[in-house]
């Protein structure tokens, strides 16, 4: 007799060789529009479903795992981090947490450069003139912005985002500087020609570019709070494609707007968006969280997330579990 086909609901649309592949595992349940499922609509699922896949933008707390159907033994989360879900008590209850680490580490650290050059060198500022057909020619003093090569570059969080950020600065000609909480082997920190500050505080005051690369824990909220935003620069530039939380974004904005900060590219906020305020400023860049958005990047997450469905199906741990030493 063969064994019964899991029950797998997806709470977002996935590029269609995913969905179809999904489609051809397991029983799964697929959603006809993009928007994100209500609250009540992922308890509902969290109740029927064997397998549940979620995205970054659907929350799954502590609440809704007590309250989910004995039949859930998985969430295989489509994307790295895990900030979404209360994965202490999906442990508790029995239920596994899977993710899709080290997909998008090329794709954002791209986006870090990119906003960097964006910022430094005003291009949406550029790219305004010209598109409202206010360009009067070439001028010599016209937007001028800032050279990157040369300047101090630091980085807030050495994983795999932050070194492959530091391979790409190397070769604008950025001097690269970081802080993380373990210290880099030496060997690393010569192929990435980095210099390790220990303290977070001495590091900001000497940068002339901050890159957050660092995941969302209860030790990182805030982590450049108000009091380490005044330790940058004036003519310092921040950049964030890492998790809004971070950064005190009110803080943030208020330095923004009184020119105590340079400029900042953000790909990430505290809220659903940005800060209303944000959006009124010149020398800030503001992405809808794009900096993975990639056809090849979402086409790996979703083999990854396969792959631990499928793996757990077999009987075996999902390659890419969720531990404790994760948290």
């Amino acid at each position: 007799m063969a064994k019964p086909r899991l029950s797998v609901v997806v709470t977002r649309r996935l590029p269609d060789a995913v969905e179809t592949r999904l489609s051809e595992l397991f029983d799964v349940q697929l959603r006809d529009t993009d928007a994100p499922m209500s609250r009540a609509q992922l308890i509902e699922a969290m109740k029927t479903a064997d397998v549940l896949v979620p995205t970054i933008t659907d929350t799954i707390d502590n609440a809704m795992i007590s309250g989910s159907g004995p039949r859930l033994k998985l969430i295989a989360n489509y994307g790295a981090g895990v900030d979404n879900i209360d994965v202490a008590t999906a442990r508790q209850r029995g239920i596994l947490v899977s993710n899709t680490p080290g997909v998008l580490t090329d794709d954002t650290a791209d986006m870090v450069m990119a906003l960097i050059l964006a910022v430094t060198r005003r291009i949406p500022e550029g790219l305004s003139v010209m598109q409202s057909d206010e360009w009067e020619g070439w001028a010599p003093q016209a937007l001028l912005g800032g050279r990157v090569g040369g300047r101090r570059l630091g980085i807030i969080g050495m994983g795999h985002i932050g070194q492959a950020v530091a391979r790409r600065a190397n070769a604008f000609g950025l001097q690269v500087h970081y802080h993380n909480r373990r210290r880099l082997h030496s060997g690393v920190e010569e192929d990435l020609s980095a210099r390790y500050w220990e303290s977070l505080d001495q590091m900001l005051a000497r940068m002339d570019v901050v890159s957050v690369n660092c995941p969302s824990t209860p030790s990182t909220f805030h982590l450049l709070s108000a009091r380490r935003l005044r330790l940058l620069k004036p003519e310092a530039v921040i950049v964030n494609t890492a998790r809004g939380e971070v950064i005190d974004e009110n803080a943030l904005t208020r330095m923004l707007r009184a020119n105590e900060i340079a400029g900042a590219g953000l790909d990430v906020y505290e809220g659903d968006e940005a800060n209303p305020r944000l959006r009124e400023l010149k020398n800030v860049v503001l992405l809808p969280h794009m900096g993975s958005a990639t056809r090849e990047g979402r086409l790996e997450m979703g083999e990854k997330v396969l792959i631990n469905i499928k793996t757990f199906d077999d009987g075996h741990r999902p390659p890419d579990l969720v531990v404790p030493a994760m948290l």
